[in-house]
């Protein structure tokens, strides 16, 4: 039986990065399976590095965690998100695992004795890897029919030449019929007449058709709408009908850039030009529901103020998939989410010597706040002012959630503050602490730093009922994806647990505390694990919805309803029974609270 061909989508980008590649990327596949299509994204990132698990947050935003436990580009949290699918570490490519890879053939003598050389060897690698994981299932057992690819970078950067090489080739390897070439430039606009300038644009095109790509669609990113003229004028000089130049200006959320593209065709066009099947009858239902979605985002006018604690604030891509998470259910809740970012350092004691002001702004918007959370993070820095948001959260019952090393912190200041254990600690900060409350795992190789973490999704077992497992719908256990090297130390358990703090959940083999929770408190929450990981638009991670909830005055009311949530709030759109509505419905009848000031 001959095997069904894949179609191929490259995403290629131009004049600068960051341009929202990943977005378009992922729109792109949202309107393929608006048609019935299975699709699979993968991303290719032209650095050295082996992945994403090294580095710095500032380098490349958050690190997002699969559940193979591939530590990837944040991208990769876009495609699962927008498309609900479950990817692997090799839909991320990266130049460090091709060359890793030829090496490794090249040293058992794979190539018998030729001189290894980017041509032909590292760009049949690309090939090869590419053709493999195209055809790898990511939702359910089918293998997918289209596989959208985003190169990440821009045409003419140095270390990205072998990738666009690869796909010249690869374009008449699968056949034009099965390929084409998106590509996404950015039309800046001058600051003193408002024009909008295609040259830049023109000069990419250009540069991409001389490495042997032509794009089939140009994508252009500017601030507003482009206007026929510099649609008729990038269409004059980069070889395309009028047509196929789409207009990606700035909109209020991104949950309305596939509404945009396909307002413009881009989906007729590539089921035309891919000669692709249209298996659902239910395409615009499926587009509807993405229109209702950004409707709701647009059109929610109670404010629910969350003040995240962290280390990383300067750039809100360190904590990319938490704040989705937060969005995802405060509009789960109809609330418009007022998020707050503290820089932890800002509320010791040593700020308020230093910098009396930004001391006292910290303390005012952690005052402010209707919610808290702490994320994950490693080191020392900003330790003691996370840990008196964590304090403050815990005496004034301020709804909170730690995630991950935010946990550990909140067992090292329960430690303190109820315990009286003064200078308890993790003994990642402390290593001499007299009570170390958190502690290294036994297993974690201190000699190699990358992919050494407790990574991936595993199974968290519920040693009771409590808040945490209704919000999981009473299941006995939940699996998630984790990222760390430290735990709560299990010989100081019990003693915890004696004063109020209840570890609830535990790993398979009941050795590691994975959820903790606090008697007394309207919603005090730990996590081990990263839930934002999992987290869907229409379909909000259970612990930073109970977050919401709970910071909106709805989570007695929600658990006395017994957390019922639609089951079309996720991305089934099978049936156009009205579920939605019925969704929309009954979240909003759950204590209609004014709006919290």
């Amino acid at each position: 039986m001959e095997e069904k061909s894949v179609k191929y989508i490259l995403i290629s980008g131009g004049v600068i990065s960051g341009v929202g590649k990943g977005v378009i990327t992922s729109s792109i596949g949202t309107l393929l399976k608006s048609i019935g299509l299975n699709v699979t994204a993968i991303k290719v990132d032209p650095y050295l590095n082996i992945d994403a698990g090294t580095f710095s947050p500032y380098e490349h935003g958050e690190v997002f965690v699969l559940d193979d436990g591939g530590e990837v580009d944040l991208d990769l949290g876009n495609y699962e998100r927008f498309l609900d699918v479950t990817l692997t570490r090799d839909n991320n490519i990266t130049t460090g695992k091709i060359y890793k890879e030829v090496i490794e053939k090249e040293r058992k003598g794979s190539y018998l004795g030729k001189t290894v050389q980017v041509i032909p060897h590292i760009t049949d690698a690309i090939q090869e890897w590419v053709e493999r994981v195209a055809r790898v299932p990511v939702s359910g057992d089918k293998v997918p029919d289209v596989c959208v690819i985003e190169l990440g970078g821009t045409v003419g950067d140095i270390e990205g030449m072998p990738f666009i090489e690869a796909f010249r080739q690869f374009q008449f390897k699968v056949d034009s019929k099965n390929f084409c070439n998106v590509h996404v430039s950015l039309v800046p606009e001058t600051s003193g007449t408002g024009e909008q300038k295609t040259k830049p644009t023109q000069n990419s095109v250009r540069e991409l058709r001389g490495c042997g790509l032509s794009p089939d669609l140009i994508m252009c990113r500017s601030q507003h709408p482009i206007t026929s003229s510099v649609k008729e004028k990038t269409s004059n000089f980069c070889h395309v009908k009028p047509e196929q130049v789409i207009s990606v200006h700035d909109c209020s959320s991104i949950y309305r850039v596939p509404l945009l593209l396909n307002e413009q065709g881009v989906l007729s066009y590539l089921i035309k030009r891919l000669d692709l099947p249209q298996i659902s009858t239910k395409t615009q239902h499926y587009i509807h529901q993405w229109k209702n979605l950004a409707d709701r985002y647009d059109t929610h006018h109670r404010e629910v103020r969350i003040v995240l604690v962290g280390k990383y604030t300067k750039s809100q891509d360190s904590y990319l998939s938490l704040i989705k998470s937060l969005k995802h259910a405060a509009l789960a809740c109809r609330y418009k989410l007022v998020l707050l970012c503290i820089e932890a350092d800002d509320l010791d004691e040593q700020c308020q010597t230093e910098n009396p002001v930004k001391y006292h702004e910290a303390w005012q918007h952690l005052c402010s706040a209707n919610g808290l959370i702490v994320p994950g993070g490693f080191g020392a820095r900003g330790t003691e002012g996370k840990i008196k948001a964590i304090k403050y959260a815990r005496e004034k019952k301020i709804p909170f959630l730690g995630v991950c090393f935010g946990m550990q912190l909140a067992v090292v200041e329960f430690a303190r503050g109820v315990l009286g254990w003064e200078g308890a600690n993790s003994t990642e900060n402390d290593p001499n602490t007299k009570y170390p409350v958190v502690i290294e795992m036994p297993e974690h190789n201190p000699g190699e730093m990358g992919g050494t973490m407790r990574l991936g999704k595993r199974r968290t077992i519920f040693k009771q009922d409590c808040i945490t497992k209704k919000l999981y719908n009473s299941g006995d256990f939940v699996e998630e994806r984790h990222r760390h090297r430290y735990e709560v130390n299990p010989e100081m358990v019990s003693e915890l647990e004696k004063h109020g703090m209840q570890f609830v959940g535990h790993d398979s083999e009941a050795k590691r505390m994975e959820i903790m929770e606090l008697k007394g408190h309207p919603y005090f929450v730990g996590v081990q694990f990263h839930p934002e990981y999992l987290t869907r638009p229409m379909k909000p991670s259970p612990p930073y919805l109970g977050l919401l909830l709970a910071s909106c005055h709805k989570l007695d009311n929600y658990l006395q309803r017994g957390c019922r949530l639609s089951p079309r709030a996720s991305f089934d759109f099978e049936d156009d029974s009205g579920d939605d509505e019925a969704y929309s419905s009954e979240l909003s009848s759950i204590d209609e609270s004014p709006t919290i000031k």
